[in-house]
């Protein structure tokens, strides 16, 4: 942590740069002494984040320019050039391109928070240790390049979490009731959220950029910088944390939702049984009708023909009876084992978000700590050189990458499944599409920008979604009503019942059964298996 530096004159100053530079020269030898090779790592790091923040904004305006002309063009089909969807593509076209913008920055975003500004914080208190100007002025420099470079991710992240939110503002209310509803509403609330902790979390970084500034300019008033930086920081990390703590209770409590359904192979136990005493019933009854058909062929009378031709019909009606039972019994132990497989996948989804949340939230607490100790440290000098909050803030910045490091290689990992093995979560009855090269899997994977559109939770938002439709869905027809409900109680469990749709419960159970709302259901539940 830096030290109140007062302002002295030109004279004064050029006297003091001329004799530590003749020192540095009577110094210097044939190797690079390790002052020199700390300046050029500080001002590589700043060097490397302009260049890089340069070249993300040329990228995300090349690769969106294109698809940007394509949607106007769509839009001008669609609309007929009428002045209201020209005003709504012309905000699709920059909420896109500021997505782009966006998700192009986040891998600098991610080096700067997880290397560059907890090293920057690493020199600054070497410099207050060892009363080294030069070295704080580097650190400086390059700590006002690490800032500005978050800010622009965060500005940008505030816009499009802000037009988000807004657009499902709308959606929620052009939707009244239904899944399309509350999906969106849900969304408005949390973009909504994103925006606010974007904003905050702009400033700042707005009041961390000024501090550097004044320690590089050497300005008088560096400590009322970095004292009102550090409380900034406190600030935004403690809401950061505590918003992860209420994720964390939300994923718990749905978690313990889930749970209280109990294991499907022990909640249908009782139903399995009973189908499998009707197919042992109807087969005994398939095998007696065999055993009168074989004494009618034995007989001798002359309505001998009558009753063969009787019993024929009654085996044949006995062994179709026999067949219904055993594919009954079978397709119910498939809907109990596949009711099974989905709720251990939602119990998954939510303990890992618990533990994801906990990572991130303690890495938050950590800044905020290390925060505190900065605004603390900046209005004391004794406390100017104390070790604390840059090893808080290193602590912190490393949770946080953590978290960060494992959610972009899972994405990068589904990212190259959907496209290498696209059998794997393809839709029932439809033909996959042809796998890709490994080269072109691994080029998919590194597309950090996109989603994963066929994976496992949306497969499993599928097999929810036909065992809790109604028969008029399409493979639905055969699923036994405890089956059914045990379904439709899972999605209550996940936060999907009539109450979160606004609706009541015959009515909801009419948009389960409606093939015109099956993909906005399974849009819904593979939302809420994502969210706490």
């Amino acid at each position: 942590m830096s030290t109140p530096i007062h302002r002295t004159s030109t004279r004064q100053s050029a006297a003091v740069l001329t004799s530590a530079q003749q020192r540095r020269e009577g110094s210097r030898t044939g190797s690079t002494s390790a002052r020199s090779t700390e300046h050029a790592l500080l001002a590589m790091q700043s060097r490397a984040g302009n260049r890089a923040t340069t070249a993300a904004v040329q990228r995300a305006r090349d690769t969106a320019r294109d698809p940007a002309r394509d949607t106007e063009r769509d839009g001008a089909a669609e609309n007929g050039g009428a002045s209201a969807g020209a005003k709504k593509n012309y905000r699709d076209r920059i909420a896109a391109l500021l997505d782009r913008f966006k998700k192009n920055l986040e891998p600098i975003d991610t080096f700067i928070k997880g290397f560059q500004t907890p090293t920057n914080a690493a020199f600054t208190q070497q410099a207050a240790v060892s009363a080294n100007e030069g070295l704080k002025h580097s650190a400086a420099a390059s700590g006002t390049s690490a800032a500005s470079g978050n800010l622009l991710t965060e500005a940008a992240g505030t816009v499009v979490s802000g037009m988000d939110a807004y657009k499902n503002m709308k959606d929620a209310k052009k939707h009244e009731t239904g899944a399309n509803h509350h999906t969106a509403k849900k969304k408005a609330k949390t973009k909504g959220a994103d925006a606010v902790v974007g904003a905050a979390n702009s400033g700042s970084y707005s009041a961390a950029i000024a501090k550097e500034v004044t320690k590089v300019q050497k300005a008088a008033d560096a400590a009322v910088a970095s004292e009102a930086s550090g409380i900034a920081s406190a600030s935004i990390g403690a809401i950061k944390g505590m918003r992860s703590a209420f994720r964390v209770g939300g994923a718990a409590r749905k978690y313990k939702e889930v749970k209280s359904l109990g294991d499907p192979h022990v909640v249908h136990a009782g139903s399995l049984a009973r189908l499998n005493e009707s197919r042992e019933q109807a087969g005994w009854a398939a095998a007696e009708a065999y055993v009168a058909l074989d004494a009618y062929w034995a007989h001798d009378g002359p309505e001998r023909l009558e009753l063969v031709s009787e019993a024929i019909d009654a085996a044949w009606e006995a062994m179709g009876e026999a067949r219904d039972a055993a594919e009954s019994l079978q397709r119910a132990e498939k809907d109990v084992q596949k009711l099974s497989t989905v709720q251990g996948y939602a119990k998954k989804k939510q303990l890992t978000k618990m533990g994801k949340e906990t990572v991130s939230g303690g890495g938050e607490s950590t800044k905020a700590a290390a925060g505190i100790v900065t605004a603390v440290a900046a209005g004391t000098v004794g406390l100017a050189s104390n070790p604390v909050g840059w090893g808080l803030a290193g602590a912190g910045a490393g949770l946080v990458l953590g978290v960060t490091m494992y959610k972009a290689l899972r994405a990068a990992t589904k990212r190259y499944e959907e496209v290498h093995h696209p059998e794997r979560w393809a839709p029932k009855g439809e033909t996959p599409e042809e796998a890709a090269s490994r080269k072109e899997s691994l080029k998919h994977a590194l597309k950090f920008w996109k989603k994963v559109s066929k994976g496992e939770r949306q497969a499993m938002a599928r097999e929810i979604y036909a065992l809790a439709a109604g028969p008029d869905i399409s493979g639905s027809g055969s699923t036994t009503a405890e089956m059914r409900e045990s379904a439709r109680s899972l999605l209550i469990a996940l936060k999907s019942g009539p109450a979160k749709h606004k609706l009541e419960p015959e009515a909801w159970v009419e948009t389960l059964n409606d093939p015109a709302k099956t993909g906005d259901w399974i849009q819904e539940i593979a939302e809420q298996l994502a969210s706490g």
